[in-house]
């Protein structure tokens, strides 16, 4: 199997990189992580690039900078896929134009509800029975992108803003795989 080269985008503790970086040791699944970038130096989740050898960019410059070195990067090492993983910041047009489904998100929530920041805040005030996680395609509105897969998870009347992230994770870590595999079977 020819795996197509990827890139995870992060901003914080990397858990979805960790996890889409185990499934990408099977000889099976599509894709093969050729590089990790952050915009934040400090980004926890380098970590897991260190530790697998992934080469990897942190940088905080500003978005045209950023974008501009990023597109480049992307370019030279043929990257097909580009996955956002807990990518805290919006990506330009300019940016999504240039990589035209070839970019995916996963948002923590049951899109198209609670599009946006404090997903769990939200979810919770609304006094919501179900919420969960959906990996999309990204376009140039926020979380809107035709959508590949969602996972849902129960909300118990005990959950907190904590417990309920911790819910929405664990199936985040099953969502994301699953669907890199959905887009490379489908053709």
């Amino acid at each position: 199997m020819v795996k197509k080269k990827a890139c995870v985008f992060i901003s914080g503790s990397g858990t979805n990189l960790r996890s889409i970086i185990s499934n990408s040791r099977d000889y099976n699944f599509p894709i093969n992580i050729c590089l990790v970038v952050s915009n934040n130096k400090k980004a926890k989740g380098i970590i897991y690039a260190k530790k697998f050898s992934i080469p990897h960019m942190s940088l905080s410059a500003n978005k045209y900078d950023f974008e501009k070195t990023v597109i480049k990067t992307l370019n030279e090492k043929k990257i097909k896929l580009i996955c956002l993983a807990g990518f805290m910041k919006i990506l330009s047009k300019k940016f999504i134009r240039e990589f035209k489904g070839e970019i995916i998100n996963i948002h923590p929530s049951l899109l198209p509800m609670y599009k946006g920041l404090n997903t769990f805040q939200r979810v919770l005030k609304s006094k919501e029975k179900f919420t969960g996680c959906t990996v999309h395609f990204v376009d140039e509105k926020l979380d809107n992108g035709k959508i590949i897969i969602k996972k849902r998870v129960i909300i118990d009347k005990k959950d907190n803003v904590d417990t309920l992230k911790k819910k929405v994770q664990f199936q985040e870590y099953k969502a994301y795989s699953s669907a890199i595999r959905k887009i490379f079977s489908s053709g």
